[in-house]
């Protein structure tokens, strides 16, 4: 799939390489917006007119990324640098091999949408599957990803009246990735939506809301990372990775 590229120079630059993410959700939701618009059942649409899911009904973007004078093994121990450096996650670097010039990487972005609908709280995550594929003078980048990562609290929507609020005003929802069968709170239940059955690919969707603002978070997030990744590739990691030393 062809990608469009835009510009994140501004927001891009105020996230570090000390968080666990390419960028916060909150700087990710102000590009949005700017972008997108405010309405995101509109831009959602908008979007699915220029976009189409893989053979395996996930959202994948690809990018080939041109190094002009530096070999595969330059790329690859810079690629490792990038993804230790901006992945706090040790297990976020699922695969690395260096003879085939190969390196997948998938941390998730927490948090991109919390949603209070009628009955329910939503709060989405999503962990995109990023394969990098090296060569000499160039890298072929890959973003895929198939669903999301959904918190449900039961009952704490506009009308369930059950509210728990941390010391930020904010509703707390734990952990979204509790493991199977956790009975921390029988109100919280992990689920998982499949883009290819939400909106906007499903006109009628009982979590609209939610799955088009997840939709153009998800799509807004592959170009942060494919916009890092291309100055990492270009420019370094902190701008003094030459060999004159």
């Amino acid at each position: 799939m062809k990608r469009t590229i835009l510009s994140l120079v501004l927001l891009v630059a105020s996230a570090t390489f000390a968080s666990a993410q390419i960028m916060k959700s909150a700087d990710l939701e102000k590009y949005a917006k700017v972008r997108y618009g405010e309405k995101w059942l509109d831009a959602a649409m908008n979007l699915s007119a220029e976009l189409t899911l893989d053979k395996n009904e996930s959202l994948t973007y690809q990018q080939i990324i041109e190094a002009p004078g530096k070999n595969k093994n330059q790329l690859y121990i810079l690629l490792n640098y990038w993804a230790t450096a901006t992945f706090k996650d040790k297990q976020a670097i699922t695969l690395d091999d260096k003879e085939s010039g190969t390196i997948i990487i998938s941390s998730t972005m927490p948090n991109i949408v919390e949603h209070t609908g009628t009955l329910n709280e939503y709060s989405i995550s999503i962990t995109p599957v990023i394969k990098i594929d090296i060569k000499d003078e160039r890298i072929r980048v890959t973003y895929t990803v198939q669903s999301y990562d959904i918190l449900n609290n039961v009952g704490a929507g506009w009308l369930g009246g059950i509210f728990r609020d941390d010391n930020q005003g904010r509703n707390t929802y734990g952990d979204s990735k509790r493991m199977k069968d956790d009975k921390t709170d029988r109100n919280l239940y992990d689920q998982q939506w499949e883009i290819a059955h939400h909106y906007p690919f499903v006109e009628k969707d009982a979590q609209k809301r939610s799955s088009a603002k997840a939709f153009v978070m998800t799509h807004a997030y592959s170009n942060a990372v494919m916009d890092k990744i291309e100055e990492a590739v270009k420019n370094g990691i902190v701008g003094n990775e030459d060999d004159d030393w």
